[in-house]
């Protein structure tokens, strides 16, 4: 007899887990999402990263090609002479390596083209081994993990088999998942999963930054008379109520004239109330127990998911009013943003809504020939929870003196509503609205802002937006369908080279994202200098000067030097 026998054959249970055991027409695809990955998208990918999106790259290209191979077989029934597949196999391993090889040339290629472009620092050697190696390993983890969920089904249907007919049982756990994914996406088990992320992250809201101390002033939150105790703010609302120009740097920037010392208030997850509305309520009495609305400006920072601001937006006001101003934050989570926005953006937006209805309240009852200018900021998830405040560009035109957001993503509301809409030939990385009316947008604000040269009313909106922004142009959509940015003339920072191919872009830009700040500013998601254009143009105080905003310009420069 020719077979071997029975005893020497390995288990099957064992021989699915051999790396020769992974079926060939999804390593065919597998390695086909592997090149795919290696293409460039908005920002040069260091080696843990690559890595990560490579390996669950060739994952999706493995399950894809296991099922169309098994498709395949499933039509022919019929299997090719072993002559013929080997001669497949060896070609394929040939085109696998020599195709490899090439588009590592070119992956070396784009990264230094992107680097040079954006000022980072090179790809470094050893970076092609963890690649390699952190791509295998998630390749291997991923495919294990599907097989388990397999023989987990294939195990569950085999029980029910036993007591029904096959049909039925096949019907019951197509039942039983889609009953799993409804839970999912009903918030079932993301309310669960983020109350243990919010336990977790609670522990670092409790650090506090090396030369953050409390304050002792009256004009800032968690000092003297202060409705909210210092230690209450949290990690992020400690770092800004100790921060910003004093009196001294303010006078001496705007030519010896007398500062005033800027307020700034916040109330922190700590600091009382059982709801968002009374914390919120609590941030706008203590703006009001701070003087905030006897200032010629006040400022609704809204938050991320810490309750991170933006310095250079809060400092810039500081600088151009010598002080004269009032900002007031609000914190609503412990987890970082990008994990706010993708588990509880319902919290962002109702606390955005929260914090400016609460200061609104306040300041519209005050007699309009005395009442501060009331402006709204926000950077990434702040934007969104700023925004949430609004229902249209009209309201904010009804309600506010101006308005500035930078790197907003891809889910606000406005936002979208203006970027589909805008006017013909202007592309989505910067986009016109109504010819510029109410809402502009900067990529490089000094030259974007007067874009165009017709009149620019008051209030105004302005979004700062670079073109390599993975924040602002990450969305579901990009798993199926090719977004007008790539579609369009590119922005000045996005490689011509750049292309769209499904499932894969959508993991390089979800990539991006973890890296986005990693940039130079003018790049990614690091705005600094631009937004004192920005200010400018939404609100200058009178004989605010070209000559002033490049001032601040190197002021903020310098601020992001310094961290």
């Amino acid at each position: 007899m020719t077979d071997k026998p029975e005893s020497t054959r390995p288990p099957e249970r064992h021989r699915r887990w051999l790396p020769h055991r992974y079926a060939f027409g999804g390593l065919v695809v597998a390695v086909l999402f592997v090149w795919l990955s290696l293409t460039p998208t908005l920002l040069p990918r260091g080696p843990f990263f690559q890595g990560l999106v490579t390996g669950v790259s060739a994952a999706v290209g493995y399950a894809l090609g296991f099922l169309g191979s098994a498709l395949v077989r499933h039509l022919v029934r019929r299997e090719p002479p072993d002559r013929v597949k080997t001669w497949v196999r060896w070609g394929a391993l040939g085109i696998g390596l020599i195709g490899t090889a090439v588009m590592l040339v070119w992956f070396a290629n784009w990264q230094d083209e992107l680097r040079a472009l954006m000022s980072a620092a090179s790809f470094p050697w050893t970076g092609y081994l963890v690649t390699v190696i952190v791509a295998v390993l998630i390749f291997v983890l991923l495919v294990a993990i599907s097989r388990l969920l397999l023989r987990a089904v294939r195990w569950v249907e085999r029980k029910i088999s036993r007591v029904v007919p096959r049909r039925i049982s096949a019907t019951v756990i197509g039942v039983l998942a889609v009953a799993l994914l409804f839970a999912l996406l009903n918030g079932v088990a993301v309310r669960v999963i983020m109350t243990g992320l919010n336990n977790s992250f609670a522990a670092v809201n409790q650090e506090t930054k090396a030369g953050d101390e409390p304050p002792t002033t009256t004009l800032r939150s968690g000092g003297p008379e202060s409705l909210v105790t210092w230690d209450s703010l949290g990690r992020q609302g400690r770092s800004f109520i100790s921060r910003g120009p004093t009196v001294e740097e303010l006078s001496a920037f705007n030519g010896g004239r007398p500062a005033l010392e800027p307020i700034r208030v916040y109330a922190g997850l700590a600091s009382g109330g059982d709801s968002i509305r009374e914390s919120a309520q609590l941030a706008a009495d203590e703006l009001e127990r701070a003087g905030g609305f006897d200032r010629a400006v006040i400022g609704v920072a809204t938050t991320t998911g810490t309750g991170w601001i933006n310095e250079s937006l809060a400092s810039s006001l500081e600088y151009m009013y010598n002080g004269d101003t009032a900002i007031v934050g609000l914190q609503y989570s412990y987890l970082p943003s990008w994990l706010s926005f993708l588990v509880d953006k319902e919290r962002a937006r109702q606390a955005g809504e929260a914090q400016f209805d609460a200061v609104y309240d306040k300041w519209k009852k005050l007699p309009p020939e005395t009442r501060p200018k009331l402006v709204v900021m926000g950077e990434s998830l702040g934007s969104f929870g700023g925004e949430s405040a609004f229902g249209s560009v009209d309201d904010i035109e009804a309600r506010t003196d101006g308005v500035l957001f930078t790197g907003p993503p891809n889910a606000n509301k406005i936002w979208t509503d203006v970027t589909t809409n805008r006017d013909p030939g202007s592309p989505e990385w910067l986009p016109i609205y109504e010819d510029g009316e109410t809402v502009r947008f900067g990529a490089r604000a000094p030259e974007d802002l007067p874009r165009p040269e017709t009149p620019w009313g008051k209030p105004r909106m302005v979004y700062l937006q670079h073109a390599s922004d993975p924040i602002v142009w990450w969305a579901p959509e990009l798993l199926v369908s090719e977004p007008d940015w790539l579609k369009e003339d590119r922005g000045y920072d996005v490689l011509d080279s750049t292309q769209w191919f499904p499932f894969v872009t959508f993991l390089q830009v979800a990539a991006d994202m973890a890296v986005s700040t990693g940039v130079p500013d003018g790049h990614g998601h690091s705005y600094v200098v631009d937004i004192a254009d920005a200010w400018s143009a939404i609100l200058p105080p009178d004989g605010w000067t070209p000559a002033d905003n490049e001032r601040l310009r190197t002021v903020l420069a310098e601020m992001g030097a310094d961290g």
